[in-house]
């Protein structure tokens, strides 16, 4: 276990024990994606660069976005929930023709249980470049829903997954901006 990761841990920790933590942020400079056709060496790089992790809220979104810098957008689409409004997967690889590489910034997570589930809002900012060298910035919030295991007693087995995303154009830069969820989780 990293250190980030025993830090995060620790955070989600204590803020489900009730104890209030100052506000944290990750700010992820994902790698540019690989183009062309990877030598040995570079295809070592690609997949030291590769991030599916479904552990945690902050690590589910932080997997979207490597797997959007990477261009894999199946991936990308895999983590969201069929219930979450996410367009079909020709409409999802469409929206993101023109996306070069991105940027991320999470804030604090803040987590609510419910029938067996526990949805965590997640602040988020992004910065995305595209393809003509243009730079967006977007803030909002991102929804995860964990169902309990040991409540799922047939197939298919559901991860963790992003149940909702609400992301708009920002009028600040990345490194000022924040992302904000509201009072309703989402």
């Amino acid at each position: 276990m990293t250190s980030r990761s025993f830090l995060l841990l620790c955070g989600l920790l204590l803020a489900e024990a009730g104890f209030v933590a100052p506000a944290f942020a990750i700010d992820q400079n994902l790698p540019a994606a690989q183009t062309g056709r990877p030598d040995e060496g570079a295809a070592t790089s690609a997949a030291e660069d590769y991030l599916d992790d479904r552990s945690t809220p902050v690590s589910l979104i932080g997997s979207l976005y490597n797997a959007i810098d990477r261009h894999e957008y199946l991936r990308a689409w895999s983590y969201f929930s069929d219930e979450s409004g996410r367009p079909d997967f020709p409409a999802f690889e469409k929206g993101y023709e023109t996306t070069g590489g991105v940027r991320l910034k999470l804030g604090e997570p803040v987590s609510d249980g419910a029938a067996g589930s526990v949805y965590t809002s997640v602040p988020t900012v992004i910065e995305a470049t595209g393809t003509d060298g243009s730079v967006r910035v977007f803030s909002g919030c991102y929804v995860t829903r964990f169902v309990q295991p040991a409540n799922q007693a047939t197939p298919p087995f559901v991860p963790l997954q992003i149940d909702k995303a609400t992301l708009r154009p920002a009028r600040t830069k990345f490194d000022e901006t924040s992302g904000d969820c509201p009072a309703d989780g989402g």
